[in-house]
């Protein structure tokens, strides 16, 4: 449980206070507890998880300050905690209880009683945050506004391992958000041709200026410049058409991962048949496990571009009308900076 000021209420936070309804709200300070550190917010992204959140779309415990790709600068420790005030840190926000069957088999994505910053407990949409001192990913003197991305980009770098593209390869991906945008950009620094497929004009010109070889607005302009199919489809949309198209843009012998989130309870069609007779490997790709570092490591050396993702930048004030609304066309990342 995070501990909170007696000094009365200062902080500005964006809460979700039941699914529907999500609101700019006055807290009091919280404070970093044994093993926490208390984090100024410089820049938080929302994600498209923040409007499935808000949709009731997928699982959270409101109220809760949403908001779970931030970064910031550590300004007071708790108990046991050396970590110096000053220090930028990314949050890695899957807190994993390390004791259950699948962190015991090293898979801790899966954790039973996985406990998610912005979902399941306050996250970076505010002035400040408290977090656990070891989900703090320091990231030197990074642009805040680029650390942010280490979350979305440590999500996208499991995805990218389990579908381990290799120099000559083709790869499609399905979606110009930014999850694909930086699949791109993975998948092309693997030494793969990749084609980027988005009915979005702005964010195909987008992708070939980050690495793309090719781009498509559909799936018979994708089948016409690769007739065969690719040997990774990567689908990072997270819409019934691009699950669906998966499998169909992927040639014998090719593997699918699905790294784009559904709505809880929706369903797609596929073909069972087409995916034996063709051995296609269908995987997924949940959220992080053991990738910020390697994602803040990144960012720092300038291996991915952020920069040119991010679509506008905004105040606290604005992000509850952006969560509660559809992305507008063509927007990739938004920014909500606090100060």
């Amino acid at each position: 449980m995070i501990r909170h000021s007696q000094g009365g209420v200062t902080m500005r936070a964006v809460r979700l206070q039941a699914v529907g309804r999500i609101e700019l709200v006055k807290v009091t300070d919280p404070l970093p507890g044994p093993g926490e550190v208390l984090v100024r917010v410089l820049a938080a992204g929302i994600c498209g998880t923040d409007r499935h959140l808000y949709k009731g779309e997928f699982p959270c415990a409101p109220p809760v300050t949403l908001g779970h790709e931030f970064a910031g600068d550590v300004v007071a420790c708790g108990e046991g905690v050396t970590l110096p005030p000053g220090t930028r840190i990314a949050c890695d926000p899957n807190i994993a209880c390390g004791a259950c069957d699948q962190c015991l088999r090293g898979r801790t994505n899966l954790c039973l009683r996985n406990v998610a910053i912005g979902i399941h407990r306050d996250g970076g949409f505010a002035d400040m945050a408290v977090i656990p001192a070891h989900r703090a990913v320091t990231v030197a003197d990074l642009d805040p506004h680029h650390a942010a991305f280490a979350e979305p980009l440590a999500c996208t770098l499991h995805g990218l391992d389990l579908g381990a593209p290799v120099p000559g390869e083709r790869v499609i991906v399905l979606g110009g958000g930014v999850i694909g945008l930086l699949a791109v950009q993975l998948a092309r620094n693997a030494g793969a041709e990749v084609t980027l497929v988005t009915r979005h004009p702005a964010k195909r010109a987008l992708a070939l200026t980050v690495g793309a070889t090719h781009t498509a607005a559909t799936e018979a302009e994708a089948r016409a410049l690769l007739p065969q199919g690719a040997d990774l489809v990567l689908e990072c949309a997270g819409v019934a058409e691009t699950v669906e198209m998966a499998p169909r843009l992927t040639r014998s012998g090719g593997r699918v991962v699905i790294l784009g989130v559904m709505p809880q309870g929706q369903k797609v069609g596929i073909e069972p048949f087409d995916l034996l007779f063709r051995e296609i490997r269908l995987l997924h790709s949940f959220i992080n496990p053991f990738t910020q570092t390697r994602a803040a490591a990144m960012l720092m050396a300038g291996q991915v571009q952020v920069a040119p993702l991010i679509s506008r930048i905004i105040p606290l004030s604005k992000a509850p009308e952006v969560i509660a609304n559809p992305a507008t066309p063509g927007e990739v990342k938004v920014l909500v900076v606090p100060g």
